[in-house]
């Protein structure tokens, strides 16, 4: 869109933190705006405060945590990128009392996630990593006894989204034979096959490889009872949450011998910054590969992840649009020239688009255009309105009952 907004684009503060890709700086200042605040790693809450308090947007990735706390020094923030699949270092329910717009890039980087899991598939069935870090103490063990190609094998997936379904492709043209369990029926993709329970995917599957969601119902999802039911001598991949696996539990089954292999790439209790010490359960266990949540860390993921929130960010500012919006209810808008658009938050309540339309026709406003989207905490309406709307509409609105923040566009 490129009409004229109706505030000094220099004036517009954008703080990105924890070295937000330079794709995403790029795409701003592409865009006219120059007051741009850089910071590499995440700030301590005392000053993570003090920065957010004149931010209108803010950009971070997975450490940042923005907590109530912190949403409530927020007076002008408008919209959050979290650049990066999750927000779960987001206070979601603060973000949307407040009407901030939350903003994340939940498929940029599956193709780098899925492409750890094949490499880890591999590597497990070889037990690269085992020999490599013999090799490196001096220590020759070529033996093929317990080594394994992939082709051929079982790959069971769990969770067959956008990363679970991508894995498919690539393991089905590695030769794999892909079978899959989700609670949602799926668009099956190439030879793949659905089975019916998450038992017969564990009873199968020669390697397992996890792609579910954190939730309160996943936590611990592949715990010691499933894992007894996993066929003696497959392995396991985790690159989805670190509470989906029973951390204690594998590490008996590793230690067993039951569970031949394990690769891991979140963990429960992950450090805040590379100087912290990371400990956990299955350090130190043969054929375990413990990586420190790298499943989306590829340069290509993360100037996709820059250029897909930024876009998202800055077509907010620009036209009011919430498509991919978390918080903010997701409303996908037309351009329309001529007109003044003013952008109204409020709380979910009877009455307030009837207030609204009742406060502009006592001003004769011609209203051109009106959307509106709610969810079950705020509604968002957008409105169009002839260019020769008195100065008094924006106030008018503001003094709406249940108004959260109002804004003129352009």
């Amino acid at each position: 869109m490129k009409k004229k907004t109706s505030f000094p684009k220099e004036k517009i503060n954008i703080l990105l933190l924890e070295g937000v890709h330079p794709s995403a700086i790029a795409l701003f200042k592409e865009h006219g705006y120059s007051n741009i605040e850089l910071m590499s790693g995440s700030p301590d809450p005392k000053l993570l405060k003090e920065m957010i308090s004149e931010a209108h947007l803010i950009g971070i990735r997975s450490k940042t945590q923005l907590n109530s706390g912190a949403l409530k020094a927020a007076n002008r923030l408008l919209g959050i990128g979290a650049f990066c699949i999750g927000t779960n270092q987001i206070e979601m329910n603060a973000a949307t009392d407040q009407g901030i717009a939350v903003f994340n890039s939940p498929f940029s980087n599956t193709r780098s996630v899925a492409e750890l899991v094949i490499a880890h598939c591999i590597n497990l069935l070889r037990r690269i990593f085992e020999k490599s870090e013999a090799a490196h103490r001096g220590k020759w063990l070529k033996d093929s006894s317990s080594s394994y190609e992939i082709r051929g094998k079982t790959l069971g997936i769990l969770g067959y989204g956008h990363i679970g379904s991508q894995v498919s492709v690539l393991a089905e043209n590695m030769g794999m034979k892909v079978i899959f369990y989700d609670i949602e029926p799926k668009l099956i993709l190439g030879n793949a096959s659905q089975v019916k329970s998450m038992d017969e995917l564990l009873k199968r599957s020669d390697i397992l490889t996890l792609h579910v969601p954190g939730l309160a119902a996943t936590k611990n999802l592949l715990n010691e009872s499933r894992l007894a039911k996993m066929k003696k001598g497959s392995s396991v991949i985790n690159l989805s949450r670190g509470d989906v696996v029973d951390i204690l539990a594998i590490k008996k089954y590793i230690e067993s011998g039951h569970i031949a292999g394990f690769a891991a790439d979140v963990f429960p209790v992950e450090p805040q910054n590379n100087k912290e010490v990371f400990s956990c359960a299955v350090q130190k266990l043969n054929n375990v590969i413990l990586t420190p949540h790298i499943g989306g860390s590829t340069v290509e993921a993360q100037e996709n992840i820059g250029i897909d929130v930024a876009n998202k960010l800055i077509s907010f500012l620009e036209t009011g649009s919430t498509t991919g919006s978390l918080s903010v209810p997701a409303l996908s808008l037309p351009v329309q020239h001529d007109a003044h658009r003013l952008l109204h938050i409020h709380k979910n309540v009877p009455g307030v688009l009837g207030e609204i339309n009742s406060k502009l026709s006592k001003l004769n406003v011609n209203i051109l255009g009106q959307y509106l989207k709610t969810n079950n905490q705020i509604g968002y309406v957008v409105l169009d309105v002839d260019k020769k709307t008195s100065a008094k509409a924006l106030d008018e609105l503001k003094g709406v009952k249940h108004t959260i923040r109002v804004r003129e566009l352009y």
